[in-house]
């Protein structure tokens, strides 16, 4: 039996429990109960007439990535409309603030032949580009039967993700050859979708790099600015389970020596900040949540900005900032944001996700490296402590985070030659 047919004809016996699961979900919050419907492949929406590109990605930091292709092609081509596709309601929303006119968004249908079946055939796409590793065999093959050119881009396949398809590779050779064409994030994203069964791949770069300064309200970081006035902080941004608690720890130690000082903690997942703050509290702390619009005043220790698309405003707030996801074995979150905004960049031991942006800020000395708890408490109160030691660090990361802008354009070069888009 074909594998993509046996993924098919199991996700059929499957449906229940997973329609179950959807219902759950919606219980909890994890999906939009008013566009549910796009989850089963139906939309209010009429397809636009003329060209229409498709632009997915899993959730908020692929969304993100493909902004700015989203406006390259849209400024290349007057009469092009683009729907960008999602799975998470925090990702919605931010595409709904974001996205630029003659672009819209849509919630990925679930995994069901049918509901892949009527989506495709709803909006025929012109072409379909599919970002980092969101495979879905029913979509895809839906896409492929209609002779629709699909695109791989920024292309990334981690290492447990590379053992684990390596076990089953009967099955993601096949997946792989759908696509027209992959992009490989890195070198070595290259040749792992090449092992992989992926017939024409090609890297130009990590689009990651071509994003532009997320966008913040200038008077409010002002305030903001002005509330935290001269007392010592630090930015814990994108952090995860068992991090945030370090994070405290740290704080803790620092206060010793700097009563004022300020830890700003910005979650991966805000849904977390209930749980955020009970650390805090356990240990004595003042919390001030951006959720609850609570102001940084001076009896504030801790800062939770528990929202999502803030970034740009957040990581302004401190000169340090910690890139969560990477002391304990996750992979790393994006460090090129709080870079680009020319902050001084720690991360922990386990950005294997961004091995090529560590190993080329490492040696170039544009973000710092530390394999513990220990160590990132060193570098918190090394740097307030010898601050000329730091001297030019944040000067680099900006130019090593803007270094790659070119990647867009020639991202958008290879898929016009090579796609016709």
């Amino acid at each position: 039996m074909k594998p993509l047919f046996l993924y098919s004809v199991l996700t059929i016996i499957f449906s229940p429990f997973i329609y179950l699961w959807l219902l759950i979900r919606c219980f909890k919050g994890k999906e939009d109960t008013k566009r549910f419907s796009e989850r089963m492949g139906f939309s209010r929406l009429k397809r636009p007439k003329g060209k229409l590109i498709w632009m997915h990605g899993a959730s908020v930091g692929e969304c993100l990535s493909m902004l700015p292709l989203v406006k390259k092609l849209l400024s290349e081509d007057p009469k092009l409309h683009i729907m960008v596709t999602s799975g998470t309601v925090t990702s919605a929303r931010l595409m709904a603030e974001r996205l630029p006119q003659r672009a819209f968004h849509q919630y990925i249908p679930v995994d069901f032949p049918w509901a892949a079946e009527y989506f495709v055939s709803h909006w025929h796409p012109n072409a379909v580009l599919w970002f980092e590793s969101d495979f879905w065999p029913n979509l895809l093959s839906s896409i492929y039967k209609r002779n629709i050119p699909l695109v791989l881009l920024n292309g990334r396949i981690s290492d447990r993700s590379f053992v684990r398809w390596m076990k089953a590779k009967w099955f993601i050779q096949a997946v792989q050859k759908l696509f027209t064409l992959s992009f490989g994030q890195t070198r070595e994203d290259v040749e792992r979708l090449k092992t992989l069964g992926a017939p024409n791949v090609v890297s130009v770069g990590n689009l990651k790099h071509a994003a532009s300064q997320p966008p913040f309200d200038q008077k409010e970081l002002d305030q903001m600015r002005l509330s935290i006035g001269s007392r010592p902080c630090w930015c814990a941004g994108s952090t995860h389970y068992n991090e945030e608690e370090m994070i405290v720890d740290i704080h803790l130690k620092m206060k010793q020596i700097y009563k004022d000082f300020l830890t700003i903690i910005a979650p991966r997942h805000p849904n977390r900040s209930d749980e955020i703050e009970m650390i805090c509290k356990s240990k004595g702390l003042q919390v001030s949540k951006r959720s609850r619009h609570d102001k940084i005043t001076d009896k504030t220790d801790v800062y939770l900005a528990d929202t999502i698309g803030e970034m740009g405003l957040i990581y302004q707030l401190a000169p340090l900032v910690f890139v969560g996801g990477s002391l304990i074995p996750f992979g790393g979150q994006n460090m090129l944001e709080p870079m680009r905004l020319g902050r001084v960049v720690v991360i922990g031991p386990h950005a294997f996700n961004f091995r090529e942006i560590v190993s080329s800020g490492k040696t170039e000395g544009a973000l710092i490296e530390v394999k513990n708890e220990g160590e990132l408490l060193g570098i918190v109160l090394q740097y307030y402590k010898h601050p000329e030691s730091f001297r030019g660090m944040s000067d680099r990361a900006e130019q090593l985070a803007m270094s790659e802008m070119s990647v867009l354009d020639r991202t958008y070069q290879v898929l016009k030659e090579r796609v016709g888009i």
